[in-house]
């Protein structure tokens, strides 16, 4: 019997949505939050402790005060879902439009001017390795992230092709201190909390 790409692309869907319900089925159920990858479920058990929550209030703070009224730098609900990529994420803060989450689900990715996260101290390699791989794949033009273990981050851009698929081309580098450019705003590193301290 032969598999047309058709009947293949149905058959992820189908897979892809059986995962996407268990994962929206246990969402109150387990600690901790589940995302959905390429490779399948992402689990990061650790709640979110102290530092990388201060963290995300400090950032939504100050991007909110440059950025224009039109836009929310929004933490929390819903996820961010690309179907056809088989990609759900739920970033720590998202620079969106306003009229752009007024949509029943998930929000589309390719919607969002920024995504930010801030670096699980239990899983690192879900920000520093796994998105940097599915942010660009489902169109997010921008991924910034702010690591407290090290006090250092990073902003992506500039989405284009490779061989093994989609990536960020320029790579800013910054450590905390420094100003840090996310989409067209620049806000101050000062004074980010660090894990430990």
């Amino acid at each position: 019997m032969t598999i047309t790409s058709d009947n293949a692309r149905q058959g992820a869907s189908h897979r892809y949505r059986a995962i996407r319900d268990f994962v929206q089925s246990t969402d109150d159920a387990l600690p901790g939050k589940l995302e959905i990858t390429k490779e399948g479920i992402v689990h990061d058990m650790m709640a979110p402790v102290g530092p990388h929550e201060l963290t995300a209030a400090h950032l939504r703070k100050r991007l909110e005060k440059v950025i224009p009224d039109e836009f929310l730098a929004h933490t929390g609900e819903p996820d961010v879902e690309d179907e056809a990529e088989g990609i759900m994420r739920r970033p720590d803060l998202m620079v969106i439009a306003w009229e752009d989450m007024e949509v029943p689900g998930s929000f589309d990715p390719r919607t969002l001017i920024a995504a930010i996260e801030i670096v699980s101290r239990s899983n690192p390699d879900n920000d520093w390795v796994a998105k940097l791989r599915d942010y660009p794949l489902i169109g997010i033009p921008v991924y910034a992230i702010f690591d407290p273990r090290t006090g250092t981050g990073a902003v992506l851009t500039d989405i284009h092709p490779t061989p093994d698929g989609p990536r960020y081309a320029t790579r800013k580098d910054f450590v905390y201190g420094e100003d840090v450019t996310i989409g067209e705003w620049t806000i101050t590193t000062d004074n980010l909390p660090r894990y430990g301290e």
